[in-house]
């Protein structure tokens, strides 16, 4: 009988060999082998250390993140109805079992012995922080509860785990579900030649003829921003602004109304219990701000600053609308085609036109030369090393030589992948019993169209800041120096600072000298001539206002939402999200919207009262480039310190003692203002 790939120990997953039948076998054997380690643990301790009690604890939550990392990676990317049968199987018993580490009274009294003890003091910093967060997190998991009261805690966070699941299950399957077919060119007047391209894909994969629009972002945005059929972006709206709703094409087959009043209820009962007024002081307990007031204030006082823009925005936005097509009253969806329209005709530019310049493969080799060049790393394919999919390309990192991480990227949209982008540890860095080292390797996701049979995947300017973005949050998981795995890159660091990297990366997809390296025609290699770079920077902060206020009103809700007592209905919810709305928003949203049944960064993310945390770490990386704009953008001086101060130490302290470090003194916000163009430079 063949070794399940799931527990195989050391080096790469063997994420080719993993089958559905594999999951369910795996993860029941990892835990039941640490709880019987832990109960051996907990008998031979007299005095507990670092070496014979905390690192041996840390290695067996790396057996288990090594197993679980690679389930819930095919099950973001490779889903089918077996795997996902086996992965909701045992969600249940990786809840239970973490429950159970959260309350287990033996060993919290282990971790504060540790603390308490005399030989604390001479552990290294993230060692100690490592300790300090343990206890900090026993606390939250309720180990001080009742043992009645454990009880009820264990359910809840059972149920919350499950219905979490369900949520986002719900999205995949209400956006896979829909699609448009349209025989008819005519229909599709003023969508241009590439997404057309994408479209005929879509059909000729569904053995369609003509041309097939779905729901999927790479798709939806283009035809969106481009068609002149009114009727046929009503239409796309309609279906994408209602996926698991109780309104829209498929009313109420995937409706997460139940389970969003669901899930804040478990989330407001969990709060109580642990002596919260609410979830989102709950939520704080990890961040860097440190009050409700504090988030509201900052959140406010940003969209004091950005509305008076957003209006003129939009106003100006109804006037071309009015003088060009005599629309007489702007909806939600011609939004996105006027905006490009106005966009094109101001600076005679579009997304679509920077597609030819922007091949995917040039676009990922000039962004290892801006790390190479700030950071002094090297990327080297390994084609030796198997992946789950053709489409997957595997990375070495290289320093000086020497190999300091790897990661997995798998870039382009298909069938059965979640939509969206995103960064995740496939392996954590660390250093075992045995003193070897264990090096962090990634996975970076995002669903770019895939490549044709006669060109390159194209991106627009807007794929390319995500692609850099996703790269961020993975160099900081791998260009970590930390050896303890529980602060070691992104572990550890406060969820409102943990978007800093990613944002920071974002600012080189800007910048001339870093432009000049990852654009050239596909066909021809022409660079990206002078005058569209020109545009191009001309229109960064096009409708900066209106985007702004848009990522406000949803951290507004979002934190609102969990500041409250839970909301009794979908109707409750639906009443707060209109209320925020009437307050913040500039541009109209019709009543069938239901954009919160499809917010998985809160109902089944990492996010639920911390959506804030995008434009908190935008101040901060906005600030840490502004260091850059006067050192020079590729200071190799100022690279290292940012690779010092911020990359290296990961979570091993805070995050405001990291950027204090780097900086020099406190954030900014006026930075992020300066660079979207709502504050003039000074």
């Amino acid at each position: 009988m063949s070794r399940n790939p799931l527990l195989m120990r050391g080096g790469l997953p063997p994420l080719e060999a993993v089958t559905p039948a594999d999951v369910v076998p795996a993860v029941e054997e990892i835990l039941s082998e640490n709880r019987r380690a832990i109960a051996r643990l907990l008998e031979q301790q007299t005095k507990p250390d670092w070496d014979n009690f905390a690192l041996p604890m840390e290695e067996l939550g790396e057996s288990l993140q090594d197993c679980w990392s690679s389930v819930s990676h095919l099950h973001g990317v490779c889903n089918s109805e077996d795997l996902r049968a086996a992965y909701d199987r045992v969600l249940p018993q990786l809840t239970a079992y973490s429950t159970e580490l959260g309350h287990n009274t033996g060993l919290y009294q282990a971790y504060r012995k540790l603390r308490e003890g005399s030989d604390f003091a001479a552990l290294a910093p993230a060692q100690r922080k490592a300790v300090e967060n343990a206890l900090r997190d026993f606390h939250l998991s309720g180990v001080d509860l009742e043992p009645e009261r454990k009880r009820r805690f264990a359910q809840l966070q059972q149920q919350l785990a499950e219905l979490s699941t369900r949520f986002s299950n719900n999205v995949l399957d209400a956006t896979q579900a829909w699609y448009k077919h349209i025989e008819d060119p005519a229909q599709l007047d003023g969508v241009v030649d590439g997404v057309l391209d994408s479209l005929r894909q879509q059909a000729q994969q569904r053995e369609l003829p003509g041309y097939v629009i779905s729901l999927d972002l790479p798709l939806y945005l283009p035809v969106m921003q481009y068609a002149s059929n009114r009727e046929l972006r009503r239409e796309l709206y309609n279906a994408y602004s209602t996926r698991a709703s109780d309104q829209g094409p498929n009313a109420g087959q995937w409706d997460n109304s139940e389970l969003m009043v669901k899930i804040l209820a478990l989330r407001q009962e969990i709060a109580a219990m642990l002596g919260y007024g609410n979830y989102a002081e709950l939520s704080l307990v990890t961040r860097m701000a440190e009050s409700p007031e504090q988030v509201l204030d900052f959140l406010r006082g940003l969209a004091e600053r950005a509305r008076p823009a957003a209006l003129r925005e939009f106003t100006e936005l109804q006037d071309y609308a009015r003088a060009r097509d005599q629309v007489e009253q702007l909806e939600a969806w011609d939004i996105a085609y006027y905006s490009e329209l106005l966009r094109h005709d101001r600076y005679a530019i579009s997304q679509q036109e920077l597609r030819p310049y922007l091949p995917a493969p040039r676009v990922i080799a000039g962004m290892f030369d801006v790390a190479s060049r700030l950071f002094g790393v090297s990327f080297v394919v390994d084609d030796s090393v198997a992946t789950y999919h053709p489409e997957v390309t595997f990375y070495r990192v290289l320093r000086a030589g020497e190999e300091v991480a790897a990661f997995y990227l798998d870039p382009y949209a298909r069938a059965d992948k979640r939509g969206g982008a995103w960064m995740a540890g496939c392996r954590n860095r660390y250093r075992n019993a045995a003193r070897e080292l264990q090096l962090p390797v990634a996975y970076l996701v995002c669903n770019f169209t895939a490549p044709g049979p006669d060109k390159p995947s194209l991106l627009t300017h807007n794929e390319v800041t995500t692609l850099f973005h996703e790269f961020g949050h993975g160099l900081h998981h791998m260009l970590t120096r930390v050896d303890v795995a529980a602060v070691a890159g992104i572990h550890g660091v406060e969820w409102d600072a943990v978007e800093l990297p990613s944002q920071f990366m974002e600012n080189w997809c800007w910048q001339k000298q870093a432009l000049d390296s990852f654009s050239g025609h596909y066909q021809s290699g022409e660079p990206l001539p002078e005058q569209l770079l020109d545009k191009l920077l001309a229109a960064k902060n096009f409708q900066a206002g209106m985007a702004t206020l848009r990522q406000l009103e949803f951290s507004l809700f979002d934190f609102k939402l969990h500041l409250s007592r839970a909301p009794g209905s979908g109707q409750e919810i639906q009443r707060l999200l209109d209320q925020v709305r009437d307050e913040f928003a500039v541009v109209p949203v019709p009543p069938q919207n239901r954009f919160q049944h499809s917010f998985s960064h809160i109902f089944a993310g990492g996010y639920a009262a911390g959506y804030y945390s995008y434009k908190w770490a935008e101040v901060l990386s906005a600030d840490a480039f502004a260091r850059f704009e006067k050192d020079g953008l590729f200071n190799r001086e100022t690279g290292t310190a940012f690779l010092r101060e911020i990359l290296e130490p990961g979570g091993s302290r805070d995050a405001a003692e990291s950027f204090l470090a780097f900086r020099g003194r406190e954030p900014d916000p006026d930075a992020l203002l300066r660079h979207s163009g709502l504050l003039a430079a000074s």
